[in-house]
């Protein structure tokens, strides 16, 4: 099929294609979607407005729930082979600087018995080049300015060649929102939505040579950012990423700046002997999390919303690559199973958002109300104190990071009470 789009240059729009599948954004949770899709012997067009390699603000932490689905991706072993830092334990500090290490291989399921700390530089250009190599057609440097609808249905994108600013227009049965954020596919059909009760903000910078790394990464609840934390994450060559983030509505009210909350930390007389040689890579650089503390809208009629572009990043550790991949999974499956019966409508569609929040839905809400809990400074002063002296509580929050244990029972005075007695 061929045919015009709306050019708002003076170049001819190319050739219209057609595939089953359209990704929008190849990221984690972009790659993960083509991935599983192309197991499934899709057509699909994999489209990124950069090209690989490129940075990503983030963390740069991947948790044994992301490699899970690594494993599942026979991506593991190569994984944990890239330039990064294997993570056997978690540190937490209080704001009064107690700290409790967790040891993971303490836990009884393997997938946790470590996570690795991967600059995503490195690690989003490794699951780009598999995803590459996986779809029909992939294409970078390609910026996806608006979707084309038809009979009250996405049916594909229109968007320009960064380089050349030639206009082009694909076409496909599903159309994949995996673009962040800032998801230009999310807007398009309304479901973009900033909630600064539902959004954290954060900041992170990269340090060489901060001292008393270990295979550990260290999650300090300072008081300059409650709720939130200020993180030291290892990675490899002696660097580390150092960040420090927070609630955006707690922000905004407390009027806090990022940047100097992040430059007060490090100079902390707790923290200062260990930046005393470190140096700065960079400058701060920001972005915004969408927290899964609220469900937002994540398909419809002829698209589906994956990762960062449907919100769902956990509120409560702010992590959102294993959720994001996962969604890429059920993205793929629930595809597939839609072009097989040849119905891409709302009401088919809307088992994705079924199957997503039927198996993490419970889970967001609970580290939504963990995230409420990590406002009262005293208790997680408290917390962290005890499982400072007692191994039986190390042992209890080390089952609840494996999920051994709910995470709920955190949520109850209950849990506090029986910490008195451990």
């Amino acid at each position: 099929m061929s045919g015009p789009c709306d050019d708002r240059s003076t170049k001819k729009a190319t050739e219209t294609l057609n595939y089953d599948l359209i990704i929008v954004g190849g990221g984690p949770a972009g790659a993960v979607t083509a991935l599983y899709a192309a197991r499934r012997g899709l057509r699909i067009l994999l489209l990124d407005k950069s090209r690989f390699p490129r940075d990503k603000i983030c963390g740069d932490a991947i948790t044994g729930k992301a490699l899970s689905i690594l494993r599942d991706l026979q991506l593991a072993d190569a994984i944990v082979d890239l330039p990064g830092v294997r993570f056997r334990k978690i540190l937490f500090g209080s704001a009064k600087h107690i700290e409790a290490e967790i040891g993971l291989d303490r836990a009884r399921k393997r997938d946790v018995v470590f996570g690795c700390v991967i600059r995503r530089r490195v690690f989003d250009e490794f699951l780009f080049n598999r995803a590459r190599a996986a779809v029909t057609t992939c294409v970078e440097g390609f910026t996806v300015d608006d979707l084309i609808w038809e009979n009250d249905k996405v049916c594909g994108v229109v968007g320009h060649d960064n380089a050349s600013e030639l206009r082009r227009e694909f076409r496909a049965c599903i159309v994949v929102g995996a673009d962040g954020y800032r998801s230009t596919v999310a807007r398009k059909v309304g479901s973009y939505a900033i909630d600064p009760s539902h959004q954290l903000v954060a900041i992170r910078r990269y340090y060489r040579n901060v001292a008393r790394l270990s295979d550990g990464i260290e999650l300090h609840y300072v008081s300059t950012v409650t709720p939130g934390y200020f993180w030291i994450f290892p990675l490899d060559d002696g660097f580390a990423n150092v960040g420090i983030g927070m609630l955006s509505s707690t922000m905004k009210k407390k009027h806090v700046n990022l940047a100097e909350a992040l430059d007060v930390t490090i100079r902390d007389p707790f923290f200062a002997p260990r930046f005393a040689d470190a140096m700065p890579v960079e400058k701060p650089v920001g972005w915004h999390l969408p927290v899964g503390s609220m469900h937002r809208s994540c398909c419809g009629p002829g698209y589906l919303l994956v990762g960062d572009a449907a919100g769902l990043i956990d509120p409560f550790t702010g992590e959102g690559i294993a959720n994001a991949m996962y969604s890429g999974r059920v993205a793929a499956e629930t595809a597939a199973a839609a072009l097989k019966i040849g119905d891409v409508g709302a009401e088919n569609l809307w088992r994705f958002d079924h199957d997503l929040w039927g198996k993490i839905g419970h889970e967001l809400k609970v580290s939504a109300k963990l995230q409420k809990i990590a406002g009262l400074e005293w208790l997680l002063n408290f917390t962290i104190r005890r499982a400072a002296h007692s191994p039986e509580v190390r042992d209890t929050l080390c089952a609840m990071i494996a999920r051994e244990v709910p995470r709920e029972q955190m949520t109850s005075p209950l849990f506090y009470l029986k910490l008195w007695t451990m």
